[in-house]
């Protein structure tokens, strides 16, 4: 019986490893917690792309840039008990000609051409439903096809914006590479091992290139001191600006640009669409800028580290200084 219980736990343990359970590495990053809200969104997107076949990757970041775009803006009572952030204007769910603008009925607001439909099979048509909300999206997106191509198509019929199109399809192929949602962790910008200063600069004096507000914050290191992404995100520029010098531009999740000035050089090989991480190093600290390309040594080495928010027209800058210490706490915990 001893033998047979041996053959049988050896014959388990075979069983396990072939299902290719992976094996823990010692310095393997820590999977994201899981948030059961985002668990259930996904779950949502994923259901929509069983029936419709629309990659839930699309559903996502289109969610996610309504959802980016309402930061700071009142919100309706009843979005707090929806899963989605899409708010189709009541004049394109029911139709710009149909006199109820708040028609939940299927057949009347397809008479007046409208986009609302009855996703859940409740025969009403409600903005507030998500079912129903992300039916319509799915609809209007297959009207166009289903290649990446056709899906920037029918954002483009939706927003009539260039770089929301841009910022959404961004967004899809960051989904794409990391297949969860959650991708709201902060790093600070510099290694712990490295030494550093930085106080609040934001609104203070600028002098070259005519009067300005400085529109970040500094953070003084040494020469080569490695600069860290501080989202996910993507590239959106790298090169050369006559006042931030060696800069790289990075769009995260929550459409933030994150601004890195100054640098002496580039972590080799990034280029404008690459996908960045939390902590990922894309360049060194440096002290160019101030003219033309390649000037240097007009100030101390400093990292400018500055934070963007679009409002539908321009990027606003918002002080990055409380959100730096946030980070820097964590890191120092982490």
């Amino acid at each position: 019986m001893r033998g047979f219980r041996l053959v049988v736990h050896i014959c388990l343990c075979m069983s396990v490893l072939m299902t290719g359970i992976p094996a823990i590495a010692k310095n393997a990053p820590a999977p994201p917690p899981v948030d059961p809200i985002k668990q259930e969104r996904l779950h949502l997107y994923q259901r929509m792309e069983a029936v419709y076949g629309i990659p839930w990757t699309y559903l996502a970041a289109f969610d996610q840039y309504e959802r980016a775009m309402k930061v700071g803006k009142k919100q309706e009572a009843s979005a707090a008990s929806r899963l989605t952030a899409i708010d189709i204007p009541a004049d394109r769910w029911c139709g710009p000609l149909n006199p109820d603008q708040e028609d939940t009925n299927p057949v009347s607001i397809r008479f007046f051409g409208g986009m609302g439909v009855d996703g859940d099979g409740d025969g009403k048509a409600e903005r507030t439903n998500d079912m129903d909300v992300l039916t319509a999206v799915v609809q209007h997106l297959a009207a166009y096809g289903f290649s990446r191509e056709d899906w920037r198509i029918g954002l483009w019929m939706y927003y009539q914006r260039g770089r929301a199109v841009r910022t959404i399809d961004q967004f899809a192929r960051i989904y794409d590479k990391y297949r969860h949602l959650n991708l709201e962790e902060r790093r600070f910008p510099i290694p712990r091992n490295y030494s550093y200063s930085y106080r609040s600069t934001w609104g203070d004096a600028r002098g070259w290139g005519g009067r300005r507000i400085h529109e970040g914050t500094d953070i003084f290191a040494g020469y080569g001191t490695p600069v860290l992404s501080t989202s996910y995100g993507m590239i959106e520029v790298i090169g050369w600006n006559r006042y931030g010098g060696w800069r790289i531009g990075i769009r995260d999740m929550s459409n933030v640009y994150h601004y890195y000035a100054h640098l002496s050089g580039f972590r080799k090989g990034l280029k404008v669409g690459d996908i960045v991480e939390p902590g990922q190093v894309i360049g060194y600290v440096g002290s160019s800028g101030y003219g033309k390309p390649g000037t240097s040594g007009k100030f101390p080495p400093h990292l400018h580290y500055g934070m963007y928010r679009e409002t539908g027209d321009n990027d606003w800058a918002f002080d990055p200084y409380p959100y730096l210490l946030q980070w820097e706490r964590r890191s120092r915990k982490r």
